[in-house]
Parts: structure tokens; sequence; C-alpha cells
């Protein structure tokens, strides 16, 4: 069952209405760069503690909301719970990211791990969930979200990240047929997985695919969209009336066909995007999302002001929610959140 934050902006602009304002959420908003995360992060031991203690995580998803008057909590998790509930060992590394063991390096990998996701193991993420749908204001909406399995699968077949995603890219050349089966587990793991999110309460939720961008052109349908619209699909069947964001970072122009073949309800854009391009071909047929370059917000200044002010004469007039293209950078100054902040309220007050 969904929620029931009907007022929430962010979810009338997935309806397809235009805001006088565009509601407002960063990606990576609960995070390192706000001095309360950090302490907390400090209390809590590892970064996975942080993530399945729900009284912290709550508090951390809560945190950016408080300070800066977000339209838009987003639950504070990790992609990589998904492989930690399939059988995979996750461990985070200070200074070094994610380790995951076994890696999946072949087809005769997948067998290490569980068939189905193991929704017990994420019950922590669930009463997260829960304890901020409590604390939040009805017109804030709580967003849940996923990596998409091409994403998620990049770390699992490698077992750390990488700059490129060769590992995953050559294991889906050399044996697409298996290299699917591990898209396959995935796929059915995010529908079971989001739909148990919306359960606990959230709105909305975000489909991740970060790593979108490196995929061919024929391998972004087989491994980025066809997946994306079977996990909609197979979500929708359990939650009817589930929002869904879609974000294909890297698409490109591919994100036309994005669009046409996954029916999320709007499409996040990256910095890199042609913003003519997304709102002539994607904003005229779908709300949209984005697209502020995290380097903008981290420089400030006139600059930052020159980027919002493209962004919102880009996108304004349509259903438009801002936020970054990308993650919040962890060095990036809470003036300059507060700057950005002044801009886009102000332009429409």
């Amino acid at each position: 069952m969904t929620s029931s934050h009907t007022d929430s902006t962010i979810l009338s602009v997935l309806a397809k209405r235009v805001s006088p304002r565009p509601p407002v959420w960063l990606m990576r908003q609960a995070g390192r760069y706000l001095p309360e995360y950090r302490e907390l992060r400090a209390k809590a031991g590892s970064f996975l503690d942080l993530c399945f203690t729900p009284a912290f995580a709550a508090e951390v998803t809560l945190q950016p909301v408080r300070r800066f008057g977000f339209d838009a909590a987003i639950l504070f998790c990790d992609i990589l719970v998904v492989p930690h509930a399939l059988g995979q060992t996750v461990t985070f590394e200070a200074g070094e990211g994610p380790h995951l063991a076994p890696a999946i390096e072949t087809a005769a990998g997948l067998s290490q791990l569980t068939g189905t996701v193991d929704l017990d193991a994420l019950g922590a993420v669930f009463e997260t969930i829960a304890r901020v749908r409590s604390a939040l204001p009805s017109q804030t909406a709580l967003l849940g979200f996923c990596g998409a399995p091409w994403t998620v699968a990049t770390y699992m077949v490698a077992g750390h990240g990488t700059p490129d995603q060769v590992p995953a890219r050559l294991f889906a050349y050399r044996d697409p047929v298996g290299f699917e089966k591990l898209i396959d587990l995935l796929v059915q793991a995010s529908i079971d997985y989001l739909a148990a999110q919306f359960r606990a309460g959230v709105d909305a939720v975000q489909l991740f695919d970060t790593w979108a961008g490196v995929l061919g052109s024929a391998e972004f349908d087989r491994w980025c969209t066809k997946p994306a619209a079977r996990i909609v699909a197979g979500l929708r069947q359990k939650i009817p009336d589930a929002k869904i964001i879609g974000f294909p970072r890297g698409a490109g122009t591919s994100l036309l066909r994005y669009m046409e073949d996954v029916p999320v309800d709007a499409i996040g854009l990256d910095w890199m995007i042609d913003r003519s391009f997304a709102r002539n071909k994607i904003q005229s047929r779908r709300p949209v999302q984005g697209n502020l370059d995290p380097l903008a917000l981290l420089a400030g200044g006139a600059a930052l002001d020159r980027e919002v002010d493209a962004v919102l004469e880009a996108f304004s007039g349509r259903p438009f929610i801002f936020n970054l293209g990308h993650g919040i950078l962890p060095e990036t100054p809470i003036a300059h959140v507060e700057q950005m902040l002044r801009r886009v309220r102000k332009s429409h007050s």
C-alpha cells in the first residue's frame, strides 16, 4: 500500500502537473557534506551498521530536510544492500569504497548466491522507512530507491567499484546468456525490494542506473532499458499506483529510447544532457528531474547562479523537479546549497 501524502509537490509533478515553484531535493542529500552526518557516522561504526541501524538511518534521512526544507527525503541506504541480501558479503573500507565477495566473475559464480532476495535481511531498511514516514511533515515526500540491475551487476562482478566497468562488460560480451541470468536475478530482487519499500511507506522510488552511459547501443537496450521496463511492470503488478523515477546516467540521446520503452513517471537528467534536447524530446512527454552539475554546486558564486538560472529557464513551465545531475559531492560547502535553494525559491516566489 502506498502512502497518502497527496499534498506533496513532488507527487504532483509526478502526476504531470506543473508546480508554481519546482520542488527540490538532491541526490545524496543525506551524507558526508553535513557535519551532523559525520558526527553520527563516527558513532555508528561501519557504513553498513549505519544503514542497518534504523534509529541512525532515519536520523540521517531527516537531517537535510530539517536543515534545508527539501521537498523530499531520500531514504539513507545503499544500492549494495541488494547483493548483501542475495548472499554476497559486502563491506565498506574507509577511503576504498565497497568490497563484495565472492566476485561473480562467471555464470558458475551465480551458484554462490541465493535464488531470491532475503527481505528479512533488509528488515532494518523497512523499519527506517516507517520511522521517517512518521516524522515527516505531510507536504514532504519520502523517496525510496534501488540500483538498476546493470549498475548493481557491475559491482557484483568486479567485487569493487571500477572506473569503466570492464569486468561486467567483458562478462556480458563473453557469456551474454550467463550474464542475463544475473540480470534476471537482480530484476526480480529489485521488484521485491521496491514493493517492500512502498509497503513500508515510501511515496515514490528512483531507479539509479549510474553506469548506463558506458554501454553501447545494443547493450544499452539489453542491459539497461529492458530490465528497467521489467522492473516497472513487475512493481506495478504488486503496487499498481507506484510512482517511479528512472535515472540512466550518461544515456545521452538514448534517453529517448529509454523513455519510450520504460514507462516511468519521470526521467532523471544528468548534467551532460543537452537541455534543449531534454526539453523538446523528453519533457514534452514526461516530467523530468535534474540537471545541475554537482561541480557547479561545489564551485558556488556566479557560476552556480548562472547554472541554476539555466536549469530553471530550460525546464520551468512544464512538470519539473529541481535536482542535481548526480550526487552531491562530499566537499560541497553548506553555504552553496543555501545559495542554490535561495535562487530556486526566489525565482518562483
